[in-house]
C-alpha cells in the first residue's frame, strides 16, 4: 500500500498565454462589452452588507458540474467540526473511486492519503477520483454522501437544487440555479472561512503530474480568494469566485457561459460592478454593466 508525501500544493506565477489573452479582452472598447451579463444566470452580492448587488436569471435552472464539489468540501468540514473524520485521516482509494472519469487528480487503486491533501484535489484539480474517495471515507459510500449533501443542502436554503453525485458529473434530474449556489457559498465561506486556503492554491501534484487551478481571477484579480469553476457541456462553463478588498467582500455565481474566455471577461465585469459600487463609482452595478432594465438591484 503506498502512502504518498510528495503531493505538494504550491502557487506558480502569471502564465504569458493568460497575460496575453487577458490584455486582449481589456483592450476592447467599452461599448463591446456593455450588457447584460452573456451567461445563463448570475447574482452578485455583499457579504460583508449581506444585501444582492445585482442578479440576472437567478433562478434557471443550470446542471451545476464541479460547482458540486463545494457542497460536498462543505460536508466534509461539517464532518471534521462534528468529529465524525479527521483532516488527518488517511483514506485508502478505492478501485472505484480511483478509476472516476472527468476531470482527476490523478489517484491510483490503493493511494493512501490524508483527507485533506484530498480536499486539494477536489478544490484545485477539481478530482472527481478525488471527490468519490472522500465521500467514501466520510458516509461510507458515494449513496450516502450524496443523500446527506441534499439533507444538508436544503438546510442551507437550496430550495431549488437537486445533487446525484459528489463531483457534479452529469446526472438526470442534477440541476441547481445562481440564487442557490451563492446560498452555498455564503454560508460556507461564513461558517468554514479558512477552506479558501484549499480554494486559492494554485497547483496539486501527484505522482509526477501537476494540475492548475482553473479559477480565472486567482492571482490577477486583486483580493480574489476563491472558490471554484465547473463545466460540462450540457452546463456551460460556470464558476463561484469571492475577493475581498478593504472592508467589502464579494461573492458572484456565473452559471453557463459559452466558454472559458467569456466566463473569465464576464466575472471580472460583475465583480468590477460591485466593486465600482462600494467605491462610489457607480450608482448600480446594473448602470456600470450597461444594463437598462433587470429585475434587481442595490443601490449606493
Amino acid at each position: 500500500m503506498r502512502v504518498f508525501s510528495f503531493l505538494s500544493v504550491k502557487v506558480l506565477p502569471r502564465r504569458a498565454a493568460c497575460a496575453a489573452l487577458f490584455a486582449c479582452i481589456l483592450a476592447l472598447p467599452p461599448s463591446a462589452l456593455a450588457g447584460p451579463i452573456r451567461a445563463k444566470s448570475a447574482i452578485l452580492y455583499d457579504l460583508d452588507r449581506r444585501v444582492v448587488l445585482y442578479e440576472q436569471n437567478a433562478d434557471a435552472r443550470v446542471p451545476p458540474a464541479s460547482l458540486t464539489k463545494i457542497l460536498s468540501m462543505y460536508l466534509v468540514f461539517d464532518a471534521v467540526e462534528d468529529g465524525r473524520v479527521s483532516l488527518r485521516d488517511n483514506v485508502k482509494v478505492s478501485r472505484r473511486a480511483a478509476l472516476e472519469g472527468g476531470s482527476r487528480m490523478g489517484l491510483r487503486p490503493g493511494d493512501k492519503l490524508t483527507l485533506e491533501r484530498l480536499l486539494y484535489g477536489m478544490a484545485v484539480a477539481s478530482g472527481n477520483d478525488a471527490s468519490c474517495a472522500v465521500a467514501e471515507h466520510v458516509y461510507g459510500s458515494q449513496a450516502a454522501f450524496v443523500k446527506k449533501m441534499n439533507v444538508i443542502g436544503k438546510k442551507l436554503g437550496m430550495d431549488d437544487s437537486t445533487f446525484k453525485t459528489p463531483h457534479g458529473l452529469p446526472a438526470r434530474g442534477q440541476y441547481t440555479t445562481a440564487r442557490d449556489m451563492l446560498s452555498l457559498a455564503r454560508n460556507y465561506i461564513a461558517r468554514f472561512p479558512k477552506a479558501l486556503r484549499y480554494h486559492s492554491a494554485r497547483t496539486v501534484t501527484i505522482h509526477n503530474r501537476t494540475c492548475e487551478n482553473k479559477n480565472p481571477q486567482l492571482g490577477r484579480y486583486k483580493g480574489a480568494d476563491g472558490l471554484k469553476t465547473g463545466w460540462t457541456t450540457a452546463s456551460g462553463y460556470n464558476i463561484i469566485t469571492t475577493a475581498r478588498r478593504g472592508k467589502t467582500r464579494l461573492i458572484a455565481v456565473l452559471l453557463g457561459a459559452p466558454s472559458a474566455q467569456v466566463r473569465a471577461r464576464e466575472i471580472d465585469r460583475l465583480m468590477n460592478g460591485g466593486f465600482a459600487l462600494r467605491n462610489g463609482k457607480t450608482k448600480t452595478v446594473a448602470s456600470y454593466l450597461g444594463v437598462t432594465r433587470t429585475t434587481r438591484y442595490a443601490s449606493r
